[in-house]
């Protein structure tokens, strides 16, 4: 046994050592996908076969094996199919299929996990448009929507259905189809409205011919004139027919140019129930001529009547683009996807009616400010606007589009309405001119005839703004349609009541400063300190007021050279006059609570304090801020900067000093009083106080603190309170100081007998020279006029 091992093992060794030796000695002709086996012998490699399976011929080629060929011992399974590779195979899934672990390929059927994908879900757009992808077992269709079909040359490519060409529309013979995409629509033809109940544009649209509007008169307004006319309307109602429609408008243009023509008994109507018509009358000519404009066919239309009223149409196919439509009286300029309405998808209509003879009917119209409006207004005037007067300078356009529905657009429209050359306008019978500028508290503005359920109607301007004004024409922007028309506004910013009280008030101030003037300067028994000091504060008023009377108004609304001197004068009068006011408070002072007797200062400082004060507060001021004088409404000081302190700081400070000087007087008087007579009785005392109190009022200046801010006043109690008290300070003044001055009266009367004698008045004497002070005098204040 053991032998037999080691001859095995022999044997073993001696064929390793040829095996190696024929390695090392491998025939090196051996052709692809084969190796050698000895030196001058090869084999084909896995997958591959030969004639023979070992070969020594060098032209021997290996080919590969086709496992997947029938007859195949290889099965993949199913939904799948074998691929041969060189030298191999592998199974894969069919196409729309794939395996559940998402690898390419397997070996057998045990591997086999395919199952069908969806491709719809994959690629949701795999069909074109239009179309819609049904997945299949293994693949997957295309379908068209109702509506579309197939491209002959591309079938996932899915066309409109034009139903309208063919016989598959159902529409109704009162419509005509309009091919959709993808369906249709019925729509009524020209001149054809919707039954009852059914709606314009759907596939079961049923129409009929399109009637008259109705068109009544206002409830409740009596008038002849108004019935003939419409009667007429009502005529020409029932001989309307859709075929004659731009007939019909031109017939209805005329029966509205003879009403304003011939207004009849309209002109008696109340202003209210005249504007009720206009109201009425606008808007129903608007919904008639949208309506009969629906029945025209596309493209412009243009008529002028006899007497102006010009109508312009344009009847189009909807659009976004820019449109620009005009006549003489007006242009307009809109996006046409503005003019179509949302539910009507027909040819859209934009018009124009201008009329100019609309005088009767809108005469009297109020303008109603908006607030916004009415605040910008009164920051720039500086003033409340207590009123507008209104000049018509254009003709009334009505301006309609295709829907009614304008109360807000989602575009502005752009207008450009002419001024006309003659018209007589709605506060007077001057034709305005051509190109119109306007005038101080006037401007230009572009407004709308609103509907007003109280009275009729009125102007409004909310939603419009004017961009400019050139050559004879307005261009406005208006976010709203409506009538429109151009005005001339004339605010009215004063009161003319408080105007009155103020001219009135002045004019007899001044007359009785300057009688006081003279008293003071004739009459030598009250000549003193005192006196010198009331007659340079009624040269100071007299001046101011005078100033004030005639210089106070910017007529211009430019703030130039005459409005900045008279601002300047105003300033300094003013200034100088409540400097008096103080030296007469520093005076009563002495007088009444320190009892200086004799004593006082000189006429010379009293002049350098009453006029130099004033004039270093001036000079400093114009130095400091020069355009601060004038306003674009008063020649007074600007608000800008805080410069009307220059006048307000001096003057309050004095009003707050000499109101001290007025309380303790009127305390200091009351006990003295009580001491000289205790019996007096308490009437008597209550009246010699209080005409002491009131001369003390007007003499200190007080009554100004009412009107420390009276060129921008907001409230109408204190301007007309300011107003009233200092424009009779000229006649409190020469009341309180002459004519209840004992020794005034006494030289009165003195000059009235010499003038009713005949006698030469030569010389004015007295006996006293008046200027003593005593404690007598002081107390006695019902006849010394304090």
């Amino acid at each position: 046994m053991g032998g037999r091992v080691f001859l095995a093992f022999c044997v073993w060794l001696t064929l390793l050592g040829a095996e190696t030796q024929d390695s090392r000695d491998c025939a090196r002709w051996c052709p692809e996908n084969s190796s050698c086996v000895s030196a001058t012998a090869c084999r084909c490699n896995p997958g591959f076969s030969s004639s023979s399976e070992i070969f020594t011929s060098p032209t021997e080629i290996c080919d590969d094996i086709n496992e997947c060929a029938s007859p195949s011992k290889v099965s993949c399974g199913k939904f799948s199919d074998c691929r041969n590779t060189e030298g191999s195979y592998h199974c894969v899934c069919n196409p729309g299929y794939e395996l559940v672990s998402g690898a390419k390929t397997f070996k057998n059927e045990s591997e086999n996990t395919c199952q069908d994908v969806d491709e719809c879900q994959q690629n949701p757009r795999l069909c074109k448009s239009y179309g819609t992808c049904v997945n299949t077992l293994g693949s997957y269709t295309c379908q068209c929507l109702p509506g579309f079909k197939f491209k002959p040359e591309d079938p996932k490519l899915c066309t409109d259905v034009d139903e309208c060409s063919s016989s598959l529309n159902q529409c109704d013979s009162s419509t005509v189809c309009f091919n959709t995409v993808g369906s249709y629509t019925c729509r009524c033809r020209p001149g054809w409205e919707p039954k009852h109940g059914i709606q314009n544009n759907q596939k079961d649209t049923v129409c009929e011919e399109m009637n008259f509007p109705t068109w009544t008169p206002p409830p409740g307004v009596h008038s002849q004139t108004l019935s003939q006319f419409f009667n007429k309307v009502q005529d020409l109602g029932r001989d309307f027919k859709t075929s004659s429609a731009n007939v019909t408008m031109q017939n209805l243009i005329k029966l509205v140019d003879e009403l304003m023509e011939a207004p009849g008994d309209i002109e008696a109507l109340a202003p209210p129930v005249r504007h009720l018509i206009a109201t009425q009358l606008l808007s129903n000519l608007e919904d008639i001529l949208r309506i009969l404009a629906k029945t025209l066919p596309e493209g412009p239309f243009t008529y002028l009547s006899p007497s102006n009223t010009e109508l312009t149409l344009m009847i189009q196919k909807q659009g976004d683009k820019n449109v620009t439509m005009g006549q003489s009286n007006a242009r307009m300029k809109l996006n046409w996807a503005v003019a179509a309405g949302a539910k009507d998808p027909g040819p859209a209509v934009a018009g124009i009616l201008s009329i100019q003879n609309m005088t009767t009917l809108l005469a009297n119209a109020s303008l109603n400010l908006h607030s916004k409006k009415q605040a910008e207004l009164e920051e720039i005037y500086e003033s409340n606007i207590r009123g507008v007067r209104l000049r018509r300078l254009s003709a009334v356009n009505s301006v309609f589009l295709s829907h009614n529905n304008t109360k807000e657009l989602n575009f502005p429209i752009l207008f450009a309405f002419s001024h006309l050359e003659s018209s007589g306008g709605e506060e007077g019978r001057d034709p305005p001119a051509k190109d119109v500028m306007p005038g101080p508290w006037q401007e230009l503005i572009c407004a709308f005839w609103k509907s007003d359920s109280n009275r009729g109607g009125h102007w409004a301007t909310e939603g419009c703004q004017v961009l400019g004004s050139k050559n004879g024409s307005t261009t406005c922007q208006c976010s709203h349609l409506s009538s429109f028309a151009i005005l001339m506004a004339h605010y009215d910013l004063e009161d003319w009541k408080l105007t009155l009280i103020t001219r009135i008030g002045l004019a007899l101030s001044l007359f009785c400063l300057l009688l006081c003037i003279l008293t003071f300067l004739l009459v030598r028994p009250i000549q003193g300190s005192r006196t010198t000091i009331h007659l340079h504060l009624c040269i100071c008023l007299f001046v101011g007021s005078t100033i004030f009377l005639a210089g106070i108004e910017n007529e211009g609304g430019q703030v130039g050279l005459r409005c900045r001197l008279v601002a300047g004068l105003l300033h300094y009068c003013f200034l100088a006059a409540f400097c008096w006011m103080s030296l007469e408070g520093l005076e009563l002072y002495f007088l009444v609570v320190r009892v200086f007797q004799g004593q006082g200062l000189s006429t010379r400082w009293l002049c350098l304090i009453g006029y130099g004060v004033p004039l270093l507060i001036v000079g400093v001021s114009a130095a400091v801020y020069s355009k601060g004088y004038g306003r674009p409404r008063y020649c007074w000081l600007d608000l800008e900067q805080g410069f009307l302190w220059s006048f307000l700081g001096p003057v309050t400070f004095i009003i707050l000093c000499n109101a001290v000087i007025f309380v303790t007087t009127v305390w200091k008087l009351t006990q003295k009083f009580s001491e000289i007579n205790p019996d007096m009785k308490k009437l008597k005392k209550a009246r010699a106080l209080t005409i002491t109190a009131i001369a003390q009022l007007f003499l200190l200046g007080c009554t100004w603190v009412f009107g420390l801010f009276i060129f921008d006043n907001r409230s109408l109690v204190l301007t007309y309170v300011f107003t009233i008290l200092n424009c009779l300070q000229g006649a409190f003044l020469y009341l309180l100081h002459c004519l209840l001055n004992k020794k005034v009266r006494e030289e009165y009367r003195k000059w009235a007998c010499l003038v009713a004698s005949g006698s030469k008045y030569s010389e004015f004497t007295s006996t006293t020279s008046g200027t003593g002070h005593n404690q007598t005098r002081a107390l006695r204040a019902s006849e010394s006029g304090i």
